[in-house]
């Protein structure tokens, strides 16, 4: 293989591919990434089983091959060389490619592309585009409430469905860990019409993300009962899906909450924060709010560090109320919170809270209480 190509361009797709790639592999070709030059470009692929990613770079070809080198090292290398260089992939046999790009030179080991695995893709029964800002805007709103928990495996994912509200058909991404629950949702594109309800892995969703930023035009979505497949930029991301059964999350979603609190979001972020700096983390970083005459209280005792209080003014309905939040929950979905108001909806202090944007029914949070 001798391959010459520049090297941010390179690099580009490096960033894309090796992100994948474990660092602790039990199978040595698992950290390596796979070049195939061929016709005018080299495609990179990278996986770890769950995951593949595989981009596509032009280059000069002078002679088609395949291997593969440490994703990491070559990753390293390529970023550490002068902006705009020229880079030179060469392989005279199995064992070995020299990369060279001005004076510098580096002779990387190979392992053989024939064990490399490849993630069979089958067949897709539904597949749609949507503009990457769209799918960027329902990962951001939901991502943060992902459970983390092993043992509840079904919650370590984002639940992506299709169902109809009124008259429409929407596209609906739910997340939640038990302790607070995220829901966005989008006009449902063509295409996507009975799809079957997925679970997209907490990796694949942070890839995604990265793939997203600062992206624009369409993103290719396609599914099938087991894999998804997102296309962007050249970029092909595949992904399995969590096998399981996402819990019905209409059931716990409150219905009758009537008691209705409206605060300015960032006045009331900035108070959150402030107050919980003294709070413990062994406590559960609580926070009390606690209403009386159009007056928020936010307050947060530490028995080692004393007690922190801040008043923010609220528009409240009943004549009274009290209750208690993790404080990072709190702030995790005031973060989502894009109008200039955050609307609270309580049913009583034991019971979840419901929380959305002013006017906005596109997203909405619960949010489980604390005893304070």
């Amino acid at each position: 293989m001798k391959v010459t190509l520049e090297r941010n361009a390179l690099l580009k797709s490096l960033g894309h591919v090796h992100r994948v790639v474990e660092r602790r592999n039990t199978y040595p070709i698992l950290a390596n990434v796979l070049l195939k030059a061929a016709d005018g470009r080299i495609d990179l692929r990278a996986t770890d089983l769950d995951i593949e990613v595989t981009e596509s770079v032009p280059a000069m070809v002078t002679t088609a091959g395949t291997t593969t080198v440490p994703a990491h090292t070559l990753y390293e290398i390529v970023r550490k060389l002068a902006d705009g260089a020229e880079v030179r992939l060469e392989t005279d046999g199995a064992e070995q490619m020299l990369l060279t790009s001005g004076r510098s030179r580096f002779h990387l080991s190979c392992l053989s592309p024939d064990s490399f695995p490849d993630l069979k893709s089958g067949t897709f029964s539904h597949s749609f585009s949507l503009p990457a800002a769209t799918l960027r805007d329902l990962i951001e709103r939901t991502q943060f409430a992902i459970s983390s928990e092993e043992t509840r495996y079904y919650l370590n994912g984002i639940y992506v469905h299709t169902l109809e509200v009124g008259k429409d058909m929407v596209l609906r991404a739910v997340a939640t860990d038990g302790h607070r629950m995220a829901r966005a949702e989008t006009d449902a594109p063509a295409g996507a019409r009975g799809m079957p309800g997925i679970i997209i892995p907490k990796k694949t969703v942070g890839e995604v993300q990265k793939l997203l930023d600062g992206a624009e035009g369409e993103v290719g979505v396609e599914i099938s009962d087991t894999k998804i497949r997102f296309t962007l930029d050249g970029v092909v991301l595949l992904s399995k899906l969590i096998e399981g059964t996402f819990p019905d999350y209409d059931r716990v979603t409150p219905k009758n909450n009537d008691k209705q609190l409206s605060v300015d979001r960032a006045s009331f972020a900035t108070a959150v924060d402030r107050v919980s700096t003294i709070a413990s983390d062994r406590g559960g970083k609580a926070v009390k709010l606690a209403v009386k005459d159009g007056n928020l209280e936010l307050s947060v005792t530490n028995p080692d560090h004393g007690t922190a209080t801040e008043e923010i003014a609220v528009e409240f309905e009943p004549e009274s109320f009290e209750i208690g939040f993790n404080a990072r929950y709190l702030l995790d979905i005031i973060g989502q919170i894009r109008s200039d108001n955050a609307i609270f909806l309580f049913n009583d202090s034991g019971s979840p809270t419901l929380v959305k944007e002013d006017g906005d029914a596109k997203a909405l949070y619960v949010l489980m209480p604390m005893r304070v």
